[in-house]
């Protein structure tokens, strides 16, 4: 049994899977783009900055 597409729930087409048309397809990137779905992160993780290993008063110069 096929799942119904997660926008309209009308059963999903083969062309548009999980979708059932463009437009529910479009309606979903939407979501995505203007940030309608969030993937959930936990408070207290560590933020990267991206420059762990680097000491502070380093400039990248040779002394």
């Amino acid at each position: 049994m096929e799942k119904p597409c997660p926008i309209c729930g009308k059963p999903s087409v083969e062309t548009f899977r999980p979708f059932c048309s463009k437009r529910c397809a479009d309606v979903d990137l939407n979501r995505w783009l203007s940030g309608g779905y969030v993937i959930p992160a936990r408070d207290d993780e560590p933020v990267d900055d991206g420059d762990a290993g680097i000491p502070e008063d380093d400039d990248g110069l040779d002394p």
